[in-house]
């Protein structure tokens, strides 16, 4: 949600105005992160600049009627084990799944993009919490891994890269994964997917070698 040399939502900005046309309704989610006041009015602000209303769902007495009466969901970042959690708790993942079958534009950063996938195998997070389940929103049929480091060459850090944690997940599951670097996302339009962005993005599917894909790269072919 913010990239580094501007504010929040500033590289976005463009896209999301795009992608929401006329809806003037917001609902965000900001599950994510433990101070949830502060984060809705952070977002809200936001969205106001851009000439959307918005409400939060921690603020709803009833959540899930909040999603079915909202024209859109934004799904913050933060702790991804949390926000599915809560998701669960909330009984908020089937409801929020039909209205975007229905054609609800759905904007996930970060952690929200990350329960946008089949299940949040792929998350960086640590499991501050525990999820009854890592079954995400499965809105797309591939995972995601937001916020994805290249190694660098000249570090001293023995530790496991991002690629070979990923070629870790792909030993034992078959989903392919995208590799969103800073800067990058994800436009679905019914079955049509695109790169879009200022960065290129990393493909891992088990049993070949990873490959580089520049934004505006049409990426039908893992909506299957």
């Amino acid at each position: 949600s913010t990239l580094f040399g501007s504010g929040y939502l500033d590289h976005a900005e463009a896209e999301i105005r795009d992608f929401l046309g006329d809806i003037t309704r917001v609902l965000f989610v900001p599950f994510a992160l433990s101070d949830r006041n502060t984060y809705a009015a952070s977002a809200a602000e936001r969205f106001k600049k851009m000439g959307y209303g918005m409400t939060s769902v921690h603020n709803a007495t009833d959540p899930v009627q909040a999603v079915a009466d909202t024209e859109a969901v934004f799904i913050g970042g933060g702790n991804t084990f949390r926000l599915l959690k809560t998701l669960y708790d909330q009984s908020l993942l089937d409801p929020i799944r039909q209205r975007v079958a229905e054609g609800m534009p759905y904007i996930g950063s970060s952690a929200g993009s990350n329960v946008a996938g089949p299940t949040i195998k792929t998350t960086n997070d640590m499991p501050i919490v525990q999820p009854p389940s890592f079954e995400a929103l499965r809105l797309v049929s591939f995972q995601i891994n937001p916020h994805y480091l290249d190694a660098d060459p000249n570090s001293k850090h023995m530790g496991e890269t991002r690629e070979e944690r990923l070629r870790e997940y792909l030993e034992e599951n078959e989903v392919p994964v995208i590799g969103l670097r800073e800067g990058g996302w994800l436009h679905l339009d019914g079955t049509a997917l695109r790169l879009e962005g200022s960065a290129p993005a990393r493909i891992f599917r088990q049993g070949v070698d990873p490959r580089e894909v520049a934004p505006g790269s049409a990426l039908d072919e893992l909506m299957t």
